[in-house]
């Protein structure tokens, strides 16, 4: 009996080792996994930042590099040399900031509306927000309401039409709701209103998800560029992606002429695309390492109470 337990014990020390050594083969096995494919995600962003700062030649031999051979600044001359580039960042600061606090005053305000369920014809409403996620009216009629209203050649034309985000908007709504009803009833007994609790008790609660969707409809405001192409025709209302989407053009009316027998420039075709994405995104890449910890708070929030 003494020898069957011996056994037994053996064994199970045995069986145990041959655990962890699976779990270890396990853990490299996913180290390396991952590792790849932190690597395919990184690497375009390298890739990127590489093609803006070498000349094209050396990009045109050797698409995919893992260090520069010859590093040029001339991509990066050439994209603020143009008398664009400045006002069109001023402007798109401009937008983010104007275009942001508009969007969360109309979200903020429209949230808290459909919070109060004796609110006359609140389904009605609500449907008719959800209808219009689906379905739009086209670009033509779009064209022609925005004509009418003088928005077209109007700076305001980004920032006007596009007031809610109907997806933001339910999703704060939703947070609005599951705070403690009592907290609203005490507010009035002490004679606050609706205005008061809303901006003194509400808002103050919901800050993580408010910070959440004020950085999305910043960066959405910063990468506007499609109003600005439809309805602006004076280059110095541009926001900054359109902007950088003229200087790209440019740079292959240069690269065009170059091949047409022409002395060739300096910079022309895809690095200067990359030098412009450089341009738009590093603003944003700065910043968000600041704000990151409110992207995973706001949008947990927003999935388990919405």
């Amino acid at each position: 009996m003494a020898k069957k337990d011996k056994f037994t014990q053996e064994e199970t020390v045995a069986a145990g080792a041959h655990m962890v050594r699976h779990v270890h083969v396990f853990d490299v096995i996913l180290f390396i996994i991952l590792t790849i494919l932190a690597l395919v995600i990184i690497y375009p962003f390298y890739n990127t930042i590489l093609v803006s700062i070498v000349p094209q030649a050396v990009y045109t031999r050797q698409p995919f590099m893992l260090y520069p051979k010859k590093i040029t600044m001339e991509n990066y001359k050439f994209v603020f040399e143009s008398p664009l580039l400045l006002r069109s960042m001023l402007n798109s600061v401009i937008l983010a900031i104007v275009g942001t606090l508009y969007n969360m005053i109309l979200t903020v305000l429209l949230a808290y509306a459909f919070t109060k369920h004796d609110m006359p014809g609140r389904n009605f409403f609500r449907f008719i927000l959800v209808f219009t996620m689906y379905f739009g009216g086209g670009l033509v009629p779009t064209y022609l309401l925005y004509k009418a209203l003088g928005l077209v050649g109007n700076w305001w034309v980004m920032v006007l039409p596009t007031g809610v985000s109907i997806t933001y908007m339910l999703i704060v709504s939703s947070n609005m709701s599951e705070l403690p009803a009592e907290i609203e009833e005490s507010a009035k007994i002490d004679g606050a209103n609706d205005i008061q609790i809303l901006f003194k008790i509400v808002l103050p609660l919901i800050k993580p998800i408010l910070a959440t969707f004020t950085i999305y409809y910043a960066v959405e405001r910063w990468n506007e560029w499609y109003s600005a192409m439809l309805y602006l025709k004076d280059n110095k209302l541009w926001p900054l992606q359109q902007a950088l989407r003229q200087i790209i053009s440019s740079a292959n009316v240069i690269s065009t002429t170059a091949l047409n027998g022409e002395s060739r420039p300096p910079v022309y075709g895809d690095s200067v695309k990359m030098a412009c994405i450089v341009v738009t995104v590093f603003p944003l890449m700065a910043l968000y390492p600041f704000l990151q910890r409110y992207f995973l708070t706001g949008l947990t929030l927003g999935a388990v109470k919405g």
